[in-house]
């Protein structure tokens, strides 16, 4: 008998990444998707509380998939999910596949890991995607199911979950997976802000600018991807 998945994203309910991520889940089961109708990336782990919330019935063409798009944040979605939409608990809550990283110092900004802490906060074994910025996918198209089908099959572990990272590069340059990598706490970019226009009264209209920094780290999810592998390991939610 196939699992059951709820699944929701940060870039939105058109996302070329959550279609990929829905198709491949619909192999090895029924497929429910919560995801937000518009951008909603560095929104974290928040949720709407002063407004209500639509949810709206979305085609993704997909068999066995279905969809929902959300006017909340990706955290809403899986609490609008679990609670309104599915008829019955899913086996797993998967997130992505977020056009971008989510590693390192960049997590606590997430919402693609915010929507995957909910997940676990709600009490089921939960799994976060992610991907370089590149248009090519030959890294994430070979690895996903095989990932996904070892991933699906842990034990739920309160306090826990997944975070699978697949480099941007091409699978001739990919060296493999690393597993049990560490949260590395180095930073993508050193950001800071530029002043786009400086006001009468002293107040000041500014841009982050954020300042390209790779830095190589032993056994950790940024050193892996920084060397072409698919980095997967555990990120420790509230407990």
């Amino acid at each position: 008998m196939g699992k059951r998945f709820l699944i929701t994203n940060d870039d939105g309910i058109q996302s070329d990444g959550l279609y990929r991520l829905a198709l491949t889940a619909s192999e090895f089961g029924e497929v429910w998707v919560v995801a937000p109708d518009d951008q909603r990336s560095a929104a974290s782990h928040s949720i709407t509380l002063r407004n209500s919330i639509e949810v709206h019935p979305y085609d993704m063409g997909i068999d066995n998939v279905h969809a929902f798009s959300c006017s909340g944040m990706p955290a809403d979605c899986i609490r609008v999910g679990l609670l309104n939409v599915m008829h019955e608990k899913p086996d797993a809550i998967m997130s992505g596949i977020n056009f971008g990283y989510n590693l390192a110092t960049d997590i606590q900004y997430s919402a693609t890991l915010g929507a995957a802490f909910e997940g676990e906060f709600q009490g089921y074994l939960s799994i976060a995607f992610s991907e370089g910025m590149s248009e090519c996918h030959e890294v994430t198209d070979r690895y996903l199911e095989e990932i996904m089908a070892e991933l699906i099959e842990k034990e739920y572990v309160e306090g826990q979950v997944w975070n699978v990272n697949f480099p941007q590069c091409k699978l001739s340059e990919c060296k493999g997976v690393l597993r049990d990598r560490k949260v590395s706490r180095k930073s993508f970019f050193n950001d800071r802000y530029k002043v786009l226009e400086t006001f009468h009264d002293g107040g000041l209209n500014l841009m982050v600018d954020g300042i390209y920094s790779p830095e190589q780290e032993e056994g950790t999810d940024f050193g892996a991807v920084l060397d072409n592998y698919v980095s997967v390991g555990i990120v420790k939610n509230i407990s």
